[in-house]
């Protein structure tokens, strides 16, 4: 069993924790804004523990839409690494987990379809863009 480090970040953490304890009827949304969340079970590309991250819910048919934002940062989040490294990933939605495979969307036809779906479940997104030099990654989760 490979070991689970949980997020340093307090919220993230703790939505993780109150999402899976719930068996997905809990911690279900991004705090005040009312808007769904999943959670993603990844590896970590250094330490080859899991992770887990709360990330929006975006959806394109049975493939989920997954946007390396972190808020329009400067650099990518960890699990943007965690994810190019070992793309086999868990998401839960609610009480449904699946077993898919991510892969960096860099066709710029098929990466504007999918981000205007993302910004569509999750409008800041387009100001995150806005925000920060580096293009923000997206990837597509699809069922292994």
């Amino acid at each position: 069993m490979t070991k689970y480090i949980p997020s340093p970040r307090d919220w993230v953490r703790e939505q993780v924790e109150l999402y899976e304890a719930s068996g997905g009827k809990e911690g279900t949304t991004l705090r005040e804004t009312g808007l769904p969340v999943i959670i993603v079970t990844n590896t970590g590309n250094k330490t080859g523990a899991v992770r887990k991250t709360p990330l929006m819910r975006a959806v394109d048919g049975s493939n989920y839409i997954l946007i390396a934002s972190t808020g329009g940062a400067p650099k990518h989040p960890v699990w943007y690494y965690n994810l190019r490294a070992n793309p086999a990933v868990k998401i839960q939605d609610e009480s449904d987990i699946y077993d898919m495979t991510v892969r960096e969307i860099v066709n710029s036809n098929e990466r504007k379809r999918l981000w205007d779906i993302a910004v569509a479940a999750y409008p800041p997104y387009e100001e995150y863009q806005e925000k920060t030099d580096r293009v923000i990654p997206v990837f597509l989760a699809e069922p292994s």
